[in-house]
């Protein structure tokens, strides 16, 4: 998998998981649903994502690399 599908996958799971909190435990879970989407947002204009770089140290390959590989 790359690190596009990864970031996908794990974004959908922390909103999915914090929406599920917020509903079970505390509507404040809520915000950590705002913040997975402001990083979104804000990496949709600067090109940096935190979770991409973290990605990147644990040797996810990212698309261009997968290309090559094949």
């Amino acid at each position: 998998m790359t690190i596009d599908r990864w970031l996908r996958a794990i974004a959908g799971t922390f909103v999915m998981l914090s929406v599920a909190l917020a509903v079970t435990i505390s509507p404040k879970w809520l915000y950590f649903t705002a913040f997975v989407g402001l990083n979104l947002f804000q990496s949709a204009f600067t090109g940096w994502c935190p979770m991409i770089a973290i990605l990147h140290k644990l040797g996810v390959p990212d698309l261009a690399a997968a290309g090559r590989n094949r």
